[in-house]
């Protein structure tokens, strides 16, 4: 049984007041933060490989989320739903791009959480070339649970949200040197 929310609209609101807080540090206060880095390799070629797999949805595809985009590019309004779990026991969790950047040494974008996610709150993902010629990854998220079961799961869902950020990094850093 796959388990749905009604389709989000652009006007969807977010289930969460702090919206575009993953571009401020300090993240607010009252949620789990979630910031975990992962070494991508060096250049411009890697950059711009690992930034295009990050904003065409093409890293979550390969890290094994099942995602629907309203546009092939991660852009502000864009809608996002990511299914989680397995089988036929399938959640849509749906969320709405709050903020992308394309410029040349930060390629990414955020989306938040709308009513019916499991979780409340924003995670980003984001691809940045430093000054050494570095390129790293970046999730950073904030969040708190949304829903009964989240409640339940409160005290495993920060490991599982660290293993998941590890595995993109793992996945990104295979597409960009793939395609790089």
């Amino acid at each position: 049984m796959t388990l749905r929310t009604p389709a989000p609209s652009r006007h969807t609101p977010l289930n969460y007041p702090e919206e575009g807080a993953t571009r401020r540090h300090p993240l607010p206060g009252g949620y789990h933060h979630l910031h975990e880095a992962t070494y991508l390799g060096h250049g411009r070629a890697v950059l711009e490989s690992a930034g295009r797999a990050v904003t065409t949805f093409r890293m979550h595809r390969r890290a094994g989320v099942r995602v629907r985009a309203s546009a092939p590019e991660a852009a502000p309004g864009v809608l996002v739903e990511c299914a989680l779990g397995l089988g036929p026991a399938r959640l849509w969790a749906p969320c709405r791009v709050v903020w992308s950047e394309y410029d040349s040494a930060r390629i990414g974008f955020a989306y938040g959480t709308l009513g019916g996610h499991p979780q409340r709150g924003e995670e980003s993902f984001v691809v940045e070339m430093r000054p050494d010629g570095a390129v790293w990854f970046t999730m950073t998220a904030f969040s708190r649970p949304g829903r009964w079961y989240t409640r339940l799961a409160a005290p495993v869902v920060p490991v599982f949200q660290r293993l998941y950020a590890r595995h993109c990094g793992r996945t990104l850093r295979r597409l960009a040197h793939r395609d790089g």
